[in-house]
This record gives structure tokens, C-alpha cells and sequence, in this order.
């Protein structure tokens, strides 16, 4: 699950992670009185969706007062913003983001991943702050500073300075960066987080001296772990989500909406990546990545077909189902009560296999509906691919 910059700003904020302060508003006039209530001489004004790059699409704009910070807003609020992260189609602008802008020195990278090579959270530090922390690792990873962290003990402050040093940090802020970033690690690990990246983490002037602080912040949470944190559950934008994604969550399925034009119905994350790679090796693209799971149903099965069907894009559906706790004919019912409450407008090609799979096949063969056979992955990708190009 992703949260809004401003969410994530916050929940950081809670961890003592020194933000700009700030206020979000869904209308011009919310952020006028936001920029009144701050006083500040400058201001900046955000947008927020979850995507990156919004500066490059015109999303982020600078103010010198509260007027001039309500024409900004109007302007940016309702936009279709387009991004390198949003693809052509873009993302309207519900909400900004309005904060005290900063003098900024110098720009810093600063991130935390989970690594599921060591089992551990990895940080990730960079002096080249404000750009694509991707580019740097694949043009110049020796400016990359990486720390592992011992789940067992903690982020240890020893471990905080090394990253210090590599950001080359002026000697009067090690101790209010230390701070920084033992409040990010609090917030990953407490929040169970899979990403937490601050950038540009930025060191600005302050009165006479200087201050750390997070001029942008993005979070990304592990979803199976959403149940002990409804706070944070509490923050989805439904708006920022796929719809479709969001309806498979109420029939606890496991769905993702791709690019293709494959329709994809099968049980179990392994067999489903296994048929989609198959799908691509025979020239086509899936539409979804869909596991109904060992314990599905007919209703969740029906409803799995639905949400596949309700996507303009796919061209032909594949259900591979391989029964080992999941039982054929129990697809089979869900195939044909699914059919018979939605409009069938593409080819459908079944591949069922394991227990109770006469009686699946018996059950498609008695039930009239027009669909296309096949006993092994290979040829029922094959007839799919072939299908979609028919149709």
C-alpha cells in the first residue's frame, strides 16, 4: 500500500523526523488559510499523487503569499498530471500539499528497503539527492553508501554515523542527522514498511546556521501487515488505486492489473507467474496476475471472472487451475455461474488438472458454454494467444 506524500510526512513526523511545516487542502481556498496560518515568505505547493516526477509535469509551483498560493492551488488542483511514473493517461489532482519552502544547500538521498536477499533492512545513502536514486545506482553506484541492518539488535548509532560520513555532513549537524535517521528506521520497522525513501533530504538554512530536514518522503507498506496498523489502512486513497484492484481486496484475492490483453484465472502465485511467463513465450502479454487461492469458492470464483471481464483490454481469458486443495468442479461451477451473469465477449480457454478434474470437465462439457479445451499449460497458452488474435 503507498500513502500521499503528507501521509507519509506525518507518519515520520510522529517518529521525530525534523519535516517543513505544512497543511493539506482539496480547494483553493483551504490552501490560502493554510498559507495564512503559517506566515511564512515562501511557500511551495504540491501536488499530491503517488507518483514521482510531478515537479517535471507542473505540479509543484512556489508562492510569495496566501493569494498567490490560492492561484497556484487552482491551478494545479483538477489537473490530469502526467509524470514519467503515470504513463500518458496522467492523474487528476485531488489534494496539494502547502508548506514552508526552504533554502536548500545541498540535496541528499537517504532510503530503506527491505532486502530479501539478506533478510534484512538495507539503507541506502547518496550525496546525489533530487534525482532518480535508479539512475544513480546504474550510472555511478560507487556514490551509493549501504548500510545493513541486524534485525536482531537495530539500527545501531555507530551505523548512522557511517552513513554520515559518506553524505559528507557538516560536523554540526551529525548529531541532528543521527537523530533523522534512527527516526526513519523507528517508523520503517514499526510501520512494517517495504520502502521509506527521503528525497531530498536536504540540509537549508536556518536563521543563521543551518538545519536536516525531509523536503519530500515516500512510503510504501506491507500490505499483509495492514491488519495491525488500521491508522495506516485508514490513509488509502481510493482515488490512487486500481479499481479493480480494489474490489478483488473485498473477495480476498490476490489480483494485479497489467498491461495486456490475457485474461488470467489460476490458483496458486507460483503457477500464476509460471502461466503468464508462458503466455509472453508464445508473443502475448497478460492482462493480470490472479491466484483465487487453494480455498476459493464458487461465489470468489465468480467473482474472479468478473473482475477479469470488466477489463476493456483483455481479448481472451485462460483459466489454469492445477487442483490440489482446490477442487475442479468447484472452478467449474464458478466458471459457469460467472458466464451466465456477465456477457462473455471473448474466447475462453480452460486447463483444469488434479482432484475432482472429470467432474470439472464433465461439468463445462454439459453446461452449452463455448469455450476451448486444453490438457497441458504449453497448448492452452498456445490456443489463447491464438484465440485473442481471432477475435
Amino acid at each position: 500500500m503507498n500513502v500521499h506524500e503528507f501521509q507519509a510526512k506525518g507518519i515520520l513526523e510522529s517518529h521525530g523526523v525534523n519535516v517543513p511545516r505544512g497543511g493539506v487542502a482539496e480547494t483553493p481556498e483551504e490552501a490560502e488559510l493554510i498559507a495564512q496560518e503559517l506566515g511564512s515568505d515562501l511557500f511551495v505547493i504540491k501536488a499530491q499523487i503517488h507518483a514521482g516526477g510531478r515537479g517535471k509535469g507542473g505540479g509543484v509551483k512556489l508562492a510569495e503569499n496566501p493569494k498567490e498560493v490560492r492561484t497556484q492551488a487552482e491551478s494545479i488542483l483538477g489537473m490530469q498530471l502526467v509524470t514519467p511514473q503515470t504513463g500518458s493517461e496522467g492523474k487528476r489532482v485531488r489534494k496539494v500539499l502547502v508548506a514552508e519552502a526552504s533554502e536548500i544547500e545541498n540535496e541528499l538521498y537517504l532510503g530503506m528497503v527491505v532486502d530479501r536477499e539478506s533478510s534484512r533492512v538495507t539503507i541506502m545513502a547518496s550525496q546525489e539527492g533530487g534525482v532518480d536514486i535508479e539512475t544513480v545506482a546504474s550510472e555511478t553506484p560507487e556514490k551509493i553508501v549501504r548500510e545493513s541492518v541486524d534485525p536482531a539488535v537495530g539500527l545501531q548509532a555507530f551505523q548512522a554515523r557511517k552513513i554520515i560520513f559518506g553524505l559528507n555532513v557538516p560536523a554540526d549537524l551529525v548529531s541532528a542527522t543521527t537523530r533523522l535517521i534512527m527516526g526513519l528506521y523507528d517508523a520503517f520497522v514499526k510501520s512494517d514498511c517495504s520502502l521509506a525513501e527521503i528525497n531530498p533530504l536536504a540540509i537549508v538554512k536556518d536563521g543563521d546556521g543551518h538545519d536536516i530536514i525531509a523536503l519530500d518522503a515516500k512510503m510504501n507498506f506491507d500490505d499483509n501487515a495492514l491488519p495491525r496498523h488500521k491508522d495506516i489502512e485508514a490513509m488509502l486513497d481510493q482515488y490512487e488505486e486500481d479499481p479493480r484492484e480494489l474490489e478483488a481486496k473485498k473477495y480476498e484475492l490476490n489480483y494485479i492489473s497489467l498491461d495486456g490483453t490475457i485474461g488470467c484465472m489460476v490458483n496458486g502465485a507460483g503457477l500464476a507467474m509460471s502461466t503468464m511467463d508462458v503466455i509472453k513465450l508464445y508473443g502475448a502479454e497478460p492482462a493480470n496476475f490472479l491466484d483465487v487461492g487453494g480455498a476459493a469458492t464458487t461465489e470468489s470464483v465468480a467473482n474472479a471472472f468478473r473482475l477479469i471481464l470488466s477489463d476493456e483490454k483483455v481479448e481472451a481469458v485462460l483459466v489454469n487451475i492445477f487442483g490440489g486443495i482446490m477442487q475442479c468442479d468447484v472452478i467449474a461451477n464458478g466458471i459457469i455461474e460467472a458466464v451466465n451473469q456477465v456477457d462473455l465477449h471473448v474466447p475462453l480457454v480452460v486447463r483444469l488438472e488434479g482432484t475432482n478434474v472429470e467432474l470439472g470437465r464433465k461439468l463445462l462439457s454439459d453446461s452449452g458454454l463455448d469455450l476451448i479445451s486444453a490438457s497441458g499449460l504449453a497448448e492452452a497458452a498456445e490456443k489463447v494467444v491464438s484465440a485473442a488474435g481471432n477475435n
